[in-house]
């Protein structure tokens, strides 16, 4: 097996001598591209963001902005990686290199101050800047005439630049100088990559196939079985194997509190895991697809995950996040599972002996546990057809992007002349496991689709689930939420057939 390796800023880089469990940014920073910054380790502030060669969505490859604190080096074992110090383009000899564009307007019209977390922003915006079908001209039509919402799901306004730029991008990215407005300035002034740019031509060509890779050093081992089968017998053989896809929760546990594992196992680039199709009663999403990738592949095909996806974590995080890590971790308070729940999904499960199909409400059977058995994987999640028409995803939290919620409530509820045919609520941040609303469902199912009717049911909805006082928010604010989430839930409605 040849050795591993990463490609950054053009150049094969040995991973040797780093640890398994040795994070992009320790990497980074050891070989003296200091430009990558940890500032939360935890990958919310975005200091640490590179840009990396992936499969693309509508191109043979996208540059994808990720946080290089929680990724672990050897996951990009073959790979290619671009630093700050990767942008700028060598100048003529005796002279400084040529600046990117992203960086020649954050330095005229000031976006940096203190300058820490620059480099970050400037990968970040990189990304953004390479989007394909990113508006380039104020005439509204991107490169190759792409309109400028094309495959982000959102559209123009105070958020989006004339040129295309979702600042949505840089939501992962912290400036403790407050420079925001310059920031936003700098993106707003970008054009389109010009026909030499070497970034910009690098898409056209496919990304490195990933790497199968066997790293061991100081004991513990990093494993990247190149098909399912292979990951499902090292699962068999090593049932305390820590599986990884995007690393955005392991991460942090590497980082805040110093864990470390034996034996890690990667499955972000299992093919078996990558899919994503639609048959005439389903869409099969594969678990290892990113959170981004599935919102530009379903393009608002399922308008209750488009909902979901913007408020989501941050870009950087739905640039590496997936559905079944997302799952996976049995968090009371992930955003998916109310989703998911509400959209009558299931997840298929995988060892070595085969498959098995479970609904999500019977999924969950604690506090961070599940059914998923020692050497199962979660394969793919299916969520059945048709959808429900009448849907809304309502998250609670301190801030309206990039925050943990204090509650969050799917609905899903068809409605047919004016009455509540099916209802399906989901809830997360009210109990121990993510929950179905069976109650208020029961309550809606068969009644008229009236102010009288919410109101009764929001009564019902305050008393879901067992929740709890914590620094997020008390038990009784929840419940207040929770009933307000469905009066909330009426007036939209409502209002959109007024309209």
């Amino acid at each position: 097996m040849v050795a591993a390796r990463i490609t950054v800023n053009g150049k094969e880089t040995p991973l040797a001598p780093a640890a398994p469990h040795t994070t992009v940014l320790d990497f980074l920073r050891e070989r003296g591209l200091t430009g990558t910054k940890e500032g939360c380790a935890e990958g919310e502030c975005g200091a640490c963001s590179v840009l990396v060669a992936r499969p693309g969505v509508d191109r043979p490859t996208d540059w994808v902005a990720v946080n290089a604190c929680l990724v672990p080096a050897a996951a990009l074992d073959g790979q290619e990686v671009i630093t700050s110090e990767g942008l700028a383009t060598p100048g003529a000899p005796g002279t400084p290199p040529v600046l990117h564009p992203v960086q020649e307007e954050m330095a005229v019209r000031g976006g940096s101050q203190c300058g820490y977390c620059t480099p970050g922003f400037v990968c970040s915006m990189a990304a953004e800047y390479y989007r394909p079908g990113r508006c380039a001209h104020a005439d509204g039509h991107g490169e190759n005439g792409a309109d400028a919402d094309a495959g982000t799901g959102t559209g123009t306004g105070a958020e989006h630049g004339p040129n295309g730029f979702d600042l949505h991008a840089l939501s992962g990215n912290l400036c403790r100088c407050t420079g925001y407005r310059p920031i936003r300035d700098a993106a707003f002034a970008v054009g389109a990559p010009a026909g030499d740019d070497p970034l910009a031509l690098r898409r056209e060509q496919a990304p490195p196939q990933p790497a199968a890779t066997a790293y061991t050093r100081d004991g513990s081992t990093f494993l990247r079985p190149a098909t399912l089968a292979e990951a499902l017998r090292l699962l068999r053989e090593r049932p305390g194997a820590v599986v990884v896809a995007g690393s955005t929760d392991w991460g942090v546990e590497v980082n805040i509190r110093s864990r470390r594992a034996d034996c890690v196992i990667a499955v972000d680039r299992l093919p078996e895991l990558r899919g994503l199709h639609t048959t005439s009663d389903h869409i099969e999403i594969g678990a290892a697809q990113t959170l981004t990738e599935i919102e530009r592949r379903l393009d608002g095909s399922v308008p209750l995950l488009a909902d979901l996806f913007p408020q989501f974590a941050s870009r950087l995080i739905r640039n590496s996040a997936t559905l079944g890590g997302n799952l996976g971790t049995g968090s009371p308070i992930g955003d998916s599972p109310p989703v998911l729940l509400a959209l009558e999904a299931s997840v298929v499960l995988a060892d070595a002996d085969g498959e098995r199909e479970v609904p999500l409400s019977a999924y969950f059977t604690g506090y961070r546990r599940s059914v998923r058995r020692p050497g199962e994987l979660i394969r793919a999640v299916r969520i059945p057809l048709p959808l429900s028409p009448v849907t809304a995803f309502h998250k609670i939290a301190k801030r309206r992007f990039d925050d943990i919620s204090s509650v969050a409530v799917a609905f899903a509820l068809d409605v047919q002349d004016g009455i509540v045919r099916k209802a399906r609520i989901g809830l997360g941040g009210v109990a121990a496991t993510p929950v179905r609303a069976l109650a208020t469902e029961a309550a809606l199912e068969g009644r008229p689709w009236t102010a009288e009717t919410a109101e009764a049911a929001a009564r019902v909805m305050r008393s879901e689930g067992t929740p709890m006082d914590d620094h997020r928010a008390s038990a009784v604010y929840r419940s207040a939420m929770l009933g307000q989430s469905l009066l909330k839930l009426y007036a939209q409605t409502t209002e959109a057939v007024s309209s």
